[in-house]
């Protein structure tokens, strides 16, 4: 499993800027060079064959400026890296790690590209989008994953959780570890007497809606509502982007947060079995986050939840959109999108797969880069 250092590098050659981790937005292109049509051919630039167009081979040229959810940094890195070093060198691809609710207003008000959320665009948006641009926009599932219910207790090598459990220690019904209801579920186990230390998003976030969706739709007693942003009660902390709540989690003892599964395996941190519809208490891997897909069926607009989660799945999952426009793109951004998205959905499984996202079903991806042609469609 790659760790975030190696993330680190890789961010820096692929001059992927993620803002949440403190990358400078004003890095230039490492890879921008002056191209020499009579310079011989090195081992890593093969000479262009006649008739060639060196500043087209490999792929469409150009630049693409991404905004969003932090759910999917962690893939969305390794495909921009991997389409720019194997596919296509002639790309520039940045991706600003910023929460879905940045990512949002950034598309709507078109200063990106595409954007980036877990949560579809409201009725509104999308009512003003096609007002302000002219055109829909195109909502594109493109990777799945789980959101665990992550902490860093060593001696705590199992924790069950209910829904009903985690929104009483999320508004603060319960604050201790080792709480009868909670030891009730777990015997055997050695909960520490202590307090938790509830850590979530303090930024607008996609992540966010997917927990809170669900602890709305699937429990009794959560009152907060749902959204990518909810009013959290006194004693708990907030952290921006799953990399800020992955922090807290950490540096309190007591810590306990949702984030994506992503961040949970590379920090090594423990994740609690949650238990499903059917009462069953599933752990957030890759088996049990598709189990949750088997039983949802997708609707030709892409606009769905995960909910009602029974059998061997995990209960708390989510879905990665992207966001494009049918028109008012000019043509090199248009085909840039069009070539990075339609690679990603073809060739991004398995790098997808290795950080533990679900990616699509192959029986939906023909839809989904359907839409991805839809990308200046109507220009």
């Amino acid at each position: 499993m790659r760790t975030f250092t190696r993330r680190a590098a890789v961010l820096a050659a692929a001059s992927l800027l993620v803002s949440a981790c403190g990358a400078d937005p004003d890095i230039g292109d490492p890879t921008a060079q002056a191209v020499d049509e009579d310079a011989p051919a090195t081992a890593d630039e093969p000479a262009a064959e006649d008739g060639d167009d060196p500043a087209t081979a490999g792929g469409p040229a150009g630049a693409l400026d991404g905004a969003g959810a932090t759910f999917p940094t962690p893939v969305f890195e390794e495909w921009i890296f991997a389409y720019a070093d194997d596919v296509n060198p002639n790309a520039l691809i940045n991706y600003q790690s910023i929460g879905s609710g940045g990512g949002i207003e950034q598309f709507l008000s078109q200063t990106v590209d595409f954007g980036s959320s877990e949560r579809v665009l409201a009725e509104d948006d999308l009512q003003l989008a096609a007002t302000e641009r002219g055109c829909d926009p195109i909502e594109i599932p493109v990777v799945f994953g789980a959101v665990t219910i992550a902490y860093d207790e060593p001696e705590i090598e199992e924790l069950v959780l209910t829904g009903d459990l985690i929104a009483d220690i999320f508004e603060r019904r319960i604050t201790m570890w080792n709480d009868p209801a909670i030891a009730e579920l777990n015997p055997g186990v050695d909960l520490p007497d202590k307090e938790f230390i509830p850590v979530h998003r303090s930024d607008g976030s996609g992540t966010t809606s997917v927990f809170t969706k669900y602890l709305d739709a699937d429990t009794d007693t959560w009152t907060l509502g749902e959204g990518t942003e909810v009013q959290w009660p006194s004693g708990t902390i907030g952290g921006e982007g799953n990399e800020g709540v992955s922090a807290g989690i950490t540096q309190n003892d007591g810590g306990i947060g949702y984030i994506n599964q992503a961040y949970a395996l590379e920090l090594g941190l423990q994740t609690a079995s949650v238990v499903n519809r059917d009462g069953n208490a599933v752990q957030p891997t890759l088996e049990a986050t598709s189990a949750a897909l088997s039983a949802i069926d997708i609707p030709d607009d892409f606009r769905f939840d995960i909910l009602g989660v029974g059998g061997d799945g995990y209960p708390i999952a989510g879905t990665n959109w992207i966001f494009a426009w049918e028109c008012g793109y000019d043509q090199e951004t248009a085909d840039l999108l069009i070539d990075f998205w339609t690679w990603a959905v073809e060739n991004g499984d398995d790098l997808a797969l290795e950080l533990g996202y679900a990616p699509l079903a192959d029986d939906v991806k023909p839809d989904v880069l359907a839409a991805i042609e839809r990308i200046n469609a109507q220009n």
